[in-house]
């Protein structure tokens, strides 16, 4: 994304998220929930903190959906990269086999605002993608005339 398509309302364009995850197979299966949920749009994947900022500084993204250990760095390493103008437009979702408290802690106060367990609340990511969705005016209900790429008015 760039510029130009940034200035484009969100009701006209789909919810961008970048998927940072270090295991190939959760990634293939994040990869096939994401793109199941009407109006996302999955916007890269990548598995290391560098990878992670990189594609945050040349490709904003309405969501961020972040493990927190990856194959090089970690989620708080990206999380601390975040510049404060990209904080107010990246939704930051974590998503961790780490349910500890002090991670919870740490992920809210650099700004993530959902912590998810991989186990236990990986069945809400398409409801939290839509909710995110709808509260930032995205159209994700559906297709229109058959067209999937053809915006919808909420």
């Amino acid at each position: 994304m760039n510029a130009w398509l940034e200035s484009i309302p969100m009701s006209l364009r789909h919810l961008s998220v970048l998927l940072v995850e270090d295991s190939r197979v959760l990634a293939e299966r994040l990869r096939e929930t994401l793109l199941s949920v009407p109006g996302v749009q999955l916007a890269g994947t990548v598995d290391s903190e560098a990878d992670a900022v990189a594609a945050l500084q040349h490709y904003p993204v309405d969501v961020l959906l972040l493990d927190l250990h990856l194959r090089q760095g970690t989620g708080f390493g990206v999380m601390r990269a975040i510049s404060s103008d990209q904080a107010k437009k990246i939704v930051v979702i974590v998503l961790t086999n780490y349910d500890l408290a002090e991670y919870r802690r740490a992920a809210a106060a650099l700004g993530a605002r959902y912590f998810l367990d991989k186990l236990r609340d990986f069945d809400r990511l398409p409801l939290l993608l839509q909710q995110i969705g709808a509260d930032a005016g995205t159209l994700v209900d559906g297709e229109a005339d058959g067209d999937p790429d053809k915006p919808q008015l909420n």
